[in-house]
């Protein structure tokens, strides 16, 4: 670049800077291109590079008290503009397309807990149902008012060897009947 055309971009720049009228339109036709090509490239997509080249320019003049021509040349700072507004276009495409997955992708029925809970209790009421006396008797001390073996041996009067075996056999012939329950379901 020659030093005519360097002096020529600082003036465009500070002219711009200061919010003059005609430096926006002169940055455009100036940098466009640039920008439009940088947009073009990463994005693949006309319309968007398009899209992109109007945001930065806009982003541009509304941020253009920030520019510091000391810090950087105009175009520098609008190669800048230019990464972040991309990025953000494919950080947006990217969200888009997850949404798009999701909305598509065929999802598992949503099961309450509560009502997922009140299943297990009644198929659990209902293989304890099947169970004679004092198997019945026996699991419901234990499970529903958390009794101990030996509290429930010394009230219902059974030897505590026994109310353990019933015990025992009253879990395997539940544990076989919600299993033959859950596989025909």
């Amino acid at each position: 670049m020659s030093n005519v055309d360097a002096e020529s971009d600082k003036r465009l720049a500070a002219a711009f800077r200061a919010g003059g009228p005609e430096a926006v339109h002169d940055v455009y036709r100036r940098w466009s291109p640039l920008v439009y090509t940088m947009a073009v490239r990463s994005l693949g997509s006309v319309p968007d590079a398009e899209d992109a080249t109007q945001q930065v320019f806009v982003a541009a003049w509304r941020g253009r008290a920030g520019f510091d021509p000391d810090r950087a040349p105009l175009a520098s700072w609008l190669v800048g503009i230019t990464r972040h507004v991309v990025a953000d276009i494919h950080e947006r495409r990217s969200r888009e397309r997850q949404a798009q997955e999701a909305t598509t992708m065929t999802a598992e029925p949503v099961v309450d807990p509560d009502t997922a809970h009140l299943v297990d209790r009644v198929m659990v009421a209902e293989a304890m149902a099947g169970l004679g006396d004092p198997q019945r008797q026996i699991l419901s001390l234990a499970f529903y008012e958390d009794l101990t073996h030996a509290q429930i041996a010394e009230r219902i009067g059974l030897p505590l060897g026994t109310v353990k075996s019933h015990i025992k056999r009253s879990l395997q012939r539940l544990r076989v009947r919600l299993e033959v329950a859950d596989d025909a379901s």
